[in-house]
């Protein structure tokens, strides 16, 4: 079934992963994404392993689905052909540093000139204004200066990088939740507008609580590992073969003291020190060798099974393969194979969005740079051949 972003086209200038991520997530749902890509080479990540029979699995991980035009948006015929595309699109995304696109005369005015009705998504770095606006930004720089960093990891550790690409990753999903509600207040008004997204201003976003405990008590947060900053016991704990996550939330009712009773530590529900969740927080360091001592002595599947039959939430610390093996993630079909035609199967992750009328999914593998080049200007421009093998050969396309 068609999913519900189908009608939509949008042309994706984007590189590498922030701009990429986020046209996925709108390919997945149903939009046709097409990627113009720079000849020769196009798209930085296709150079990015591991790479099988020559194809980047980085690449087609997050262009899946997606076509290529290939057009070179330096020479005046290329973009005169982009911006008669522009007419036919709904979307232009790109996330080059501010001032590129008018630097080549495909800014957002310019765009907006052929088409009024325009979306123009612009991810960076630090956004289209402010002080930072022009310098360069990747994920891990991000990271650090909005604090991410500065609360990963364990006390007294070096500052820690989560262990995937958070500030790119939260950069393309606000790109495609900006683009959306573009899209949506253009049913209203009938007019495009520009949607201006900063990885910075995404990792402030999504440490609101960070943030908020700092304004409300004046403490520094730090890293404090597993452990959430606000409930206990909230956290990773060693079992006798690995590792288990506990999570008890406020004043879930007789939580605590059943989880005492199972530990065989029956004496801490008549502490003072963790009586409530607030002081259990508070005594952390008391409790914590406790309650890891207890852990030690059984294998997580028995914990597993007998927190679970109490209600307590909990799951295994898993590995990558042993997520990707686990019962939930394979009933919901999180992990799809996809066929290339150069590499082979491949297994990706699916889009977790399920809608119960127009599904998306993933639509089929990346592609390669210009597969759609003649496709695409036949079909939306009615080039006809001769013009094409005249703009191949003047290299304005690939």
């Amino acid at each position: 079934m068609a999913g519900p972003l189908e009608g939509i086209t949008i042309l994706d200038l984007t590189w590498v992963l922030s701009g990429p991520y986020g046209a996925m997530v709108l390919c997945d749902l149903g939009a046709e994404v097409i990627k113009v890509e720079r000849p020769p080479h196009g798209d930085l990540a296709r150079t990015t392993g591991p790479h099988i029979n020559g194809v980047s699995g980085y690449f087609m991980s997050i262009n899946r689905g997606k076509k290529s035009i290939s057009i070179d948006l330096a020479k005046e015929e290329g973009k005169e052909l982009f911006l008669r595309l522009v007419e036919q699109a709904d979307v232009v995304m790109e996330n080059f540093t501010p001032g590129a696109m008018d630097k080549l005369g495909l800014g957002y005015e310019a765009l907006r000139a052929r088409n009024p009705r325009i979306i123009y998504s612009a991810t960076s770095g630090f956004g289209q204004t402010g002080p930072d606006r022009l310098r360069p930004a990747l994920d891990v720089v991000v990271q650090g200066m909005g604090g991410v960093m500065s609360i990963t990891g364990h006390p007294g550790g070096p500052p820690t990088r989560p262990g995937l690409s958070l500030g790119d990753i939260a950069a393309g999903l606000f790109t495609a939740v900006g683009i959306l509600a573009a899209l949506q207040e253009r049913e209203r008004s009938g007019e495009g507008q520009m949607v201006d997204i900063s990885m910075l201003d995404c990792q402030i976003a999504i440490l609101e609580n960070a943030f908020m405990r700092y304004f409300a008590t004046g403490n520094v947060p730090g890293p404090i590992g597993t452990r959430h900053p606000l409930a206990t016991p909230f956290q990773a704990f060693p079992t006798k073969d690995g590792y288990l996550v506990l999570a008890l939330w406020g004043g879930a009712e007789n939580q605590w003291e059943m989880l005492c009773a199972l530990l065989g530590t029956p004496e801490l529900i008549y502490d003072e020190r963790f009586a409530t969740n607030a002081a259990r927080t508070e005594n952390h360091a008391e409790l914590e060798p406790i309650l890891n001592e207890a852990m030690r002595e059984r294998p997580t599947q028995e914990w597993l099974e007998e927190f679970t039959n109490i209600g307590i939430p909990c799951g295994p610390l898993n590995t990558i393969p042993q997520a990707a093996e686990h019962p939930q993630v394979r009933a919901r079909e999180m992990l799809v194979e996809v066929e290339h035609p150069v590499a082979g199967t491949l297994s990706l992750s699916n889009t977790p969005v399920r809608l119960s009328r127009t599904p998306g999914g993933i639509k089929g593998p990346s592609p390669a740079i210009g597969q759609h080049s003649d496709e695409l200007l036949r079909e939306l421009l009615g080039i006809e051949s001769a013009e094409l093998s005249r703009l191949r050969e003047s290299d304005v396309i690939l």
